[in-house]
């Protein structure tokens, strides 16, 4: 297995084809809609930081509670840093740790990959879906 303990000094590489690997958790958390949305909003008020509130505007469609677990994950895996006001109500402030930052580029690339290609992709799904069923609309 290609783990490490938490008070390893050397990182261990991980093995995404290692079934034990905690690599395969990783990608399902970075390689959401929602990680990828609010990586970018951090990403373009970096170095500052984006209230809670302002996140949830700047990502149509997102749920309260699934923004607050996309950035729960994302501060747990030390991509994102919060910081709270002692206000009433409390303000809650995000921003992109360095290695948060370092992530930004390689989503921004996957993004760009799925915009300029989501014409293909829909393309070959409506002729896929024509020969599993004969009767849909092309």
């Amino acid at each position: 297995m290609t783990t490490r303990s938490a008070h390893a000094k050397t990182p261990v590489r991980g093995d995404l084809f290692d079934c034990q690997c905690p690599t395969r958790q990783l990608l399902d958390r970075i390689g959401t809609k929602w990680t990828s949305m609010a990586v970018k909003v951090l990403a373009q008020a970096a170095p500052g930081e984006v209230r809670f509130a302002e996140l949830r505007r700047r990502m149509p469609g997102v749920s309260q509670k699934m923004l607050s677990v996309t950035l729960h994950n994302l501060v747990r895996d030390g991509l994102v840093i919060r910081r709270v006001e002692p206000t009433v109500p409390p303000r809650v402030h995000y921003r992109l740790t360095e290695l948060g930052s370092s992530l930004e580029i390689p989503l921004a690339a996957l993004r760009t990959w799925a915009e300029d290609h989501m014409a293909e992709i829909d393309y070959a799904n409506t002729v896929n879906d024509a020969q599993v069923d004969p009767t849909a609309t092309r």
